[in-house]
């Protein structure tokens, strides 16, 4: 490393980014000093730096051994160009929204080095350039101004550590009021803005001055703990583990701790409340407030729909079930077994029922018998699942259309629904396939929308891993006690019995290893090292299935692995199968942000639910290919699995993650023609027999498992991912005396 001088300025243009952290603004650029010869190389945090402004540099020159020559940034400032070449490539290079590089040259053309000046001072003047109407003028006023208010912002926030797409969310949610916010109240925007979580919002603290045992700091932690805890699928935490977390997390007393525990109680930040724990003694549960609503809401939803006097399916009461059975047998060709047909007849004549089972048993043929049935009888049907791919697999197998659940509710911004109580939906039938994805906060708005006397038919598979959003819904409803009629229907049939697929998912759910040879829709390719398990599976996606069973690796093979870290794991399968899949190139328009490129022609998914997106908002899972990448308008446009068509903003990009490989947990509730799936002892944790049986229990046709044979085994012999801190099952069961008998419980085949 030659030696550094500190203290040298720069003055430079940036040309472009080429690598940015959005999580601490380190930023690696490439700069033009305007004397020729080639760009700069400049690293450090450029915080809001875009390309095409002129910046003064302050910092020092030094050498990196791999990379040579290169400025390394202490702070910065921009500074307006002065020339016609300079303004002309500053209002062209995409900073100001609705601006690209022919507007920016008529803009220059008219009004010269004045430009920059017309758009501060005087933008009414715009509409003198030729062909600028009004409506585009406004929309270019408006964008400069909030980029400069952004960039004030920025300046303030550069200091306690906020990277520049959180401080533009900041400044979105909070306005002029930013720098108050974050200054006097920084813990508000790990509740209130996506993205901030209280990690980040304790660093801010500390930069302002709030105090490391202040009650605001503890409250928050305790929050925070509470709010961790429902991202790994816990409705409430007992308090002695609540209590440790937050002292480990805090590092402050235990009995400061307990002391603000009892202030947020006497606030009602957090509900407590007594219940029996597992061997009979009380469990003192903490829940955030939502969490507690919605479970009891969700308890006295089901008894209220089960205990309902009406009933709109009256007429199946008093049916006689071997005439309409007959009748079905005559329409579709197929003789219904015995757990089916008991299936049938609960669902259409218990108000509220669960059929569940596993691969080949015979669920779908039996939720279309029942469809069939209802509206053989005039029924007002509705069907729903969670994902846009699951309701299509349900509208061709019934032939009535399906929708997500998030549709069929029409969800609102800030997550409330259309229909519920007060405005029920419309139905003497809902039927809502793929219910093991349902979480706490959704079933219970789903079930507020279901009229009394209607019939909620919950389906779906309970060996399957629990829903990613906090609860274990379905596997609450058939708990022991529980009042909730239900049939499991366990016999595979003979047809489904000559899937590989379905065969292997039986024995993987019965603890037993899969047959990897002598099949020819199920495959193990060995390897214990991760990195060739990773080579490996870019491999069998790109070159091997394509050619062997005609399968396009974009649209029909979807690489599903348990871990998101890691060298199979999401994050690094994505960047080598994006490589081979939808490499860069002069034809492909894309878009780097942070540490990551879109491109069009990647296939990508939503991580979070933003209910401002689309008709009805854009859920965490859904996937989608981006279509477009407009610099001008700073959006990228990805069309969904349910066809619509949703543009985000440049600084909106990290909702996206690229969608090549994904997570198990997140494949839920989707169907692939074809999933492949790295299985690495670096991912040892993880390997658990529902997380395994629920990747496999995703395609249709093949399965090809990549990795370690050690890592198999351990996959099927691990039985469970841990108990969920839940109480549904228990307010199900509620006082025994009020408790309604349910039908005997089938294990039916």
């Amino acid at each position: 490393m030659e030696q550094a001088r500190s203290g040298a300025v720069l003055e430079a243009t940036l040309e472009r980014i080429t690598f940015a952290n959005p999580q601490t603004g380190y930023t690696v650029a490439r700069v033009d000093t305007g004397r020729g010869g080639d760009l700069v190389t400049v690293v450090g945090s450029l915080l809001g730096a875009q390309p095409g402004e002129t910046l003064r540099l302050r910092g020092r020159w030094g050498a990196h051994p791999q990379y040579g020559r290169q400025f390394q940034v202490e702070d910065y400032r921009t500074v307006l160009p002065a020339t016609v070449q300079g303004i002309r490539r500053y209002l062209g290079s995409g900073l100001v929204k609705g601006i690209g590089p022919r507007l920016a040259e008529r803009i220059v053309d008219h009004f010269g080095t004045d430009a920059l000046r017309v758009i501060e001072e005087a933008p009414a003047r715009l509409a003198e350039v030729p062909n600028l109407g009004p409506k585009r003028t406004r929309l270019i006023t408006a964008a400069w101004e909030e980029q400069r208010a952004i960039k004030e912002v920025m300046v303030f926030l550069q200091g306690v550590g906020v990277s520049t797409s959180l401080a533009v969310r900041i400044f979105r949610r909070y306005g002029d009021a930013s720098i108050g916010v974050v200054r006097t109240e920084p813990y508000r925007l790990a509740a209130e803005v996506w993205g901030i979580g209280f990690r980040t919002a304790d660093t801010i603290a500390a930069a302002v001055g709030i105090p490391h045992d202040s009650t605001q700091r503890v409250e928050a932690g305790l929050q925070f703990v509470l709010s961790e805890a429902t991202g790994q699928g816990h409705c409430f935490l007992p308090e002695e583990h609540l209590v440790a977390q937050a002292v480990e997390i805090l590092q402050v007393p235990a009995g400061l701790v307990g002391h603000c525990l009892a202030l947020l109680v006497a606030e009602q930040g957090v509900i407590r409340e007594e219940l029996p724990g597992a061997h009979g003694e009380p469990t003192v549960a903490y829940y955030l407030v939502p969490f507690h609503r919605a479970e009891v809401s969700l308890a006295a939803g089901l008894r209220r729909l089960a205990d309902a006097d009406a009933d709109r399916m009256r007429g199946f009461a008093a049916v006689d079930w071997d005439a309409a059975l007959g009748w079905l047998h005559r329409r579709t060709g197929v003789q219904l077994a015995p757990g089916q047909r008991e299936a049938v007849r609960l669902a259409l004549t218990e108000r509220v029922a669960v059929l569940t089972g596993g691969p080949g048993c015979g669920k779908s043929f039996t939720v279309r018998s029942i469809v069939t049935l209802a509206a053989a009888k005039g029924a007002r049907i509705l069907l729903a699942a969670p994902t846009g791919r699951a309701a299509k697999r349900l509208t061709e197998l019934t032939g009535v259309d399906a929708v997500t659940v998030h549709r069929l509710l029409e969800l609102r911004p800030g997550g409330d629904a259309a229909f519920d109580r007060e405005r029920p939906l419309q139905a003497d039938l809902v039927v809502v396939d793929e219910s093991s994805m349902l979480d706490l906060l959704l079933a219970n708005k789903l079930v507020r929308a279901v009229p009394p006397g209607a019939h909620l038919l919950l389906v779906g598979d309970v060996d399957q891993l629990p829903s990613v959003g906090a609860g274990q819904v379905l596997r609450d409803l058939l708990a022991d006690g529980t009042p909730v009629p239900h049939v499991r229907l366990t016999q595979v049939f003979r047809q489904a019995s000559r899937s590989g697929v379905v065969t292997n998912a039986h024995r993987i759910n019965a603890g037993r290893p899969p047959q990897v040879r002598g099949l020819d829709d199920f495959f193990l390719f060995s390897t214990d090292d991760a990195e060739e398990a990773a080579r490996l599976t870019v491999d069998v996606v790109v070159r091997r299935i394509p050619v062997r069973f005609g399968l396009d690796p974009r649209r029909d093979v979807q690489v599903l692995t348990p871990v998101h870290r890691g060298p199979a794991g999401a994050v690094a399968l994505n960047e080598l199968l994006q490589e081979a899949l939808t490499p860069a190139g002069p034809d492909r328009p894309e878009k780097r942000f942070g540490g990551r490129v879109f491109r069009v022609g990647d296939k990508v998914s939503q991580i979070r639910n933003d209910y401002d997106k689309g008709r009805n908002g854009v859920f965490n899972g859904t996937q989608g290919v981006v279509t477009a990448v407009d610099p001008v308008e700073q959006t990228v446009t990805v069309v969904t699995d349910e066809d619509e068509t949703i543009a985000y903003d440049f600084a909106e990009l990290d909702e996206l993650v690229h969608a090549y490989a994904v997570t198990v947990h997140r494949s839920q509730g989707s169907e692939y023609p074809c999933v492949v799936v790295p299985l690495t002892t670096s991912a040892w944790m993880m390997l658990q027999r529902n997380l395994l049986y629920t990747a496999v229990t995703r395609a249709k046709q093949l399965v090809v498992l990549v990795g370690s044979p050690r890592a198999l085994a351990q996959a099927v012999r691990a039985g469970g991912s841990g108990r969920r801190h839940t109480a549904l099952a228990h307010r199900l069961r509620g006082d025994p005396g009020r408790t309604r008998a349910a039908p005997a419980v089938l294990a039916a085949g």
